[in-house]
């Protein structure tokens, strides 16, 4: 199966000095070749934030 294991990293925690939240994922390198933006929850921020694909 073509599916490879992404990281989703936060993208507001940096901006505001925080730790930034990882989540690990999967998703199809055939059928999704765009990175993955996921609206995922933060601990240290404690609220939903935006979290995107980062490199390997």
């Amino acid at each position: 199966m073509p599916r490879e294991h992404i990281i989703l990293e936060c993208t507001e925690a940096r901006k505001e000095g925080k730790r930034p939240s990882r989540y690990m994922s999967e998703r199809d390198k055939k059928k999704q070749t765009v990175r993955i933006e996921k609206m995922k929850y933060n601990p240290y921020l404690q609220r939903h934030t935006l979290h995107k694909e980062i490199k390997d």
